[in-house]
């Protein structure tokens, strides 16, 4: 019998069971209400009725990792033996053997393969998770943040979209289903099955649930979707194979939930951030880092090559090769409702108000730091605020906005990058829960891992003040 190693929450509970029954079922839970945990003790529970014995996970580059450092340990009961395998697309010797070995080799275990869904853009990683369905017929592949596939005419989604016929269970986890179009649900249900939502062709699919019109501009015809019908019809099939999970109906969850996004450093922000950590060590073994200040002034710009920037000694800024923008607009299609973004550097809040502009309109977003206008700062927070309003993001440096204001309406709040300012960081948190906040409120911090975003998150955990600590030897400790 299948035991817990985290004990579930009721609404996880629920999920769990009707999970553990399914051929293939979608998991449409609120990020923060704890989707992946279900979807490994589907896993346990499966392996402990011997049904499968491997598992495909599949998942964006930010959370991927998360799943083989943080999830599968925490979750997964320890009486499972596994061997897990995280996608590297390395071609060293060892890599390649440890490979074949999850793939070939017979194993008396859970074997789990965890594969970020870009892989599936090239021939090699699409023929890895293949050949591992292949040579491993007991599985269960589960899509993490299944928006990632709902572009059906993208190379990575048909390539997904293949790997249906070589597994035995299919699940796919998304906050949100729907980003932008009904639509977008086409491709991410074929993947569990063709029956799931009755229609095999994505026009029979459409011409159903889609109003379509014929247009033409400089001579070109096309068709347009300007509406869409039968949309209960709709969710009344979604019911039929999901779980839907909002945050605000869990009852039994913490009314603060903090999760770590981790958003690796591409080459050329780590080329630069070794050098010019070098650079500081070097600065202060000449003993060029005599003040609190000049320490901080060096973390700050390893700080600011994380988020894909840098300031140089001119005042110049130069910006960096980055998937950090790319990440948060991945969270931000995943995510329901309002959501506060908070940003260290106003380069980043002019950046991502661009990006967001264009992918979610120029109404849905609005910025909140030093340049904004005093005589339209209290009219920013009060569109936000309204619900029928359509602003949606609110993209603020914490210093400037994370005062006095209320944000309530927001239930997700997003650290894009943390001040070491232990204070700001509270006052900032309290910005959305405080006084009138009915619920609960996930908390996202942006981690580039092994490097100085990850110290600065922990010294805030653990509420030390940071500018008290990076003299001396100590300094050192945060520049290495």
């Amino acid at each position: 019998m299948y035991q817990f190693k985290t004990k579930p929450y009721a609404h996880q509970m629920t999920a769990l069971q009707e999970s553990c029954e399914a051929e293939y079922y979608a998991l449409f839970m609120d990020m923060g209400t704890g989707k992946s945990k279900v979807a490994i003790d589907t896993i346990g529970y499966l392996y402990s009725q011997q049904k499968i014995n491997a598992a495909l996970v599949i998942a964006p580059k930010g959370v991927y990792d998360n799943w083989v450092k943080g999830e599968i340990p925490t979750h997964l009961w320890d009486a499972v033996p596994r061997s897990v395998v995280r996608w590297m697309p390395s071609t060293s010797k060892k890599y390649q053997e440890e490979l074949r070995e999850l793939i070939k080799e017979p194993f008396a275990g859970m074997k789990i393969f965890v594969m970020n869904v870009e892989a599936f853009s090239t021939a090699r990683g699409t023929k890895a998770g293949a050949l591992f369905l292949q040579n491993n017929p007991n599985n269960i592949v589960i899509i993490d943040e299944s928006t990632t596939i709902k572009n059906r005419k993208a190379l990575r989604t048909k390539n997904i979209l293949q790997l249906r016929k070589f597994s035995k269970y299919r699940r796919i986890l998304t906050g949100s289903p729907v980003t932008k179009s009904p639509m977008d649900l086409f491709s991410q249900c074929m993947f569990l099955s063709e029956k799931a939502l009755g229609h095999k062709s994505y026009y029979s699919y459409q011409n159903r649930y889609a109003i379509v019109q014929n247009r033409q501009i400089k001579g070109r015809s096309f068709q347009e979707i300007v509406d869409y019908r039968r949309l209960p019809e709709l969710n009344g099939k979604l019911d039929q194979f999901s779980n839907r999970v909002l945050k605000e109906q869990c009852l039994d969850l913490p009314d603060k939930v903090y999760v770590k996004r981790e958003v690796p450093l591409t080459d050329e922000q780590s080329k630069l951030y070794v050098q010019m950590k070098k650079l500081a060590l070097a600065k202060l073994d000449n003993g060029e880092l005599a003040t609190t200040q000049s320490v901080l002034t060096q973390l700050m710009r390893l700080q600011q090559i994380c988020c894909g920037h840098l300031v140089d000694d001119d005042g110049n800024l130069n910006t960096i090769k980055s998937s950090r923008t790319a990440e948060l607009l991945n969270v931000c299609e995943e995510i329901n409702g309002k959501a506060i973004i908070w940003c260290t550097y106003t380069h980043d809040i002019k950046d991502i108000e661009r990006q967001l502009q264009s992918r979610f309109g120029q109404d849905a977003v609005a910025t909140y730091y030093g340049e904004t206008r005093q005589d339209i700062r209290q009219e920013t927070v009060d569109k936000f605020q309204d619900p029928d309003d359509p602003l949606r993001f609110f993209v603020g440096q914490p210093k400037t906005g994370g005062y006095g204001i209320t944000l309530t309406a927001a239930k997700t709040v997003i650290y894009y990058s943390n001040s070491y300012d232990l204070e700001i960081r509270w006052q900032s948190e309290d910005r959305a829960h405080r006084i009138s906040q009915d619920q609960k409120v996930t908390y996202i911090d942006f981690v580039a891992p092994d490097t100085i975003d990850e110290k600065i998150l922990k010294a805030l955990k653990e509420k030390i003040h940071l500018a008290g600590q990076v003299m001396g030897e100590d300094a050192r400790k945060w520049l290495i």
